[in-house]
């Protein structure tokens, strides 16, 4: 059985952080570089926005019964696997898990530059990934 609590908060994390990280990239590239607050910022919604992708994706993986994610690129994976996300949104996500780690564990390697180009590139994943996971619970609700 979901827990449609843990679902809700988490999709709500992400929408907080996208919406907030929407904010950020409308700043010019220059004054982003620029602005420590705002790369901060940027670090931190981004981070948490992956947190909570990979929770409720690990949640959804193993309430659906496909077993116990090892890793982050798993869950991925796995999310294809039960048709969860298409095969060809996992594929363009797939490095988000590898960014996961890199925010986590190599944050000093993290760039101001990387960032801004996240903002600019990636936030749209966020909302189809909500949209995916939406569209499953509510076909399996029928």
């Amino acid at each position: 059985m979901y827990n449609q609590k843990l679902i809700t908060e988490r999709m709500a994390i992400i929408q907080s952080a996208v919406k907030r990280l929407n904010r950020l990239a409308e700043l010019p590239r220059q004054e982003f570089l620029q602005n420590e607050d705002a790369v901060d910022i940027a670090e931190n919604r981004l981070r948490r926005a992956l947190e909570a992708l990979f929770d409720l994706g690990r949640h959804l993986v193993v309430k659906s019964g496909l077993g116990i994610p090892q890793d982050y690129r798993s869950i991925i994976e796995k999310l294809e696997k039960g048709k969860i996300l298409p095969a060809d949104f996992a594929n363009k996500i797939m490095g988000m898990a590898g960014y996961r780690n890199r925010l986590i564990h190599e944050y000093n390697k993290v760039t101001p530059e990387e960032l801004y180009e996240i903002l600019h590139t990636r936030l749209g994943d966020f909302v189809s990934f909500c949209e995916h996971v939406v569209r499953y619970l509510e076909d399996k609700g029928r």
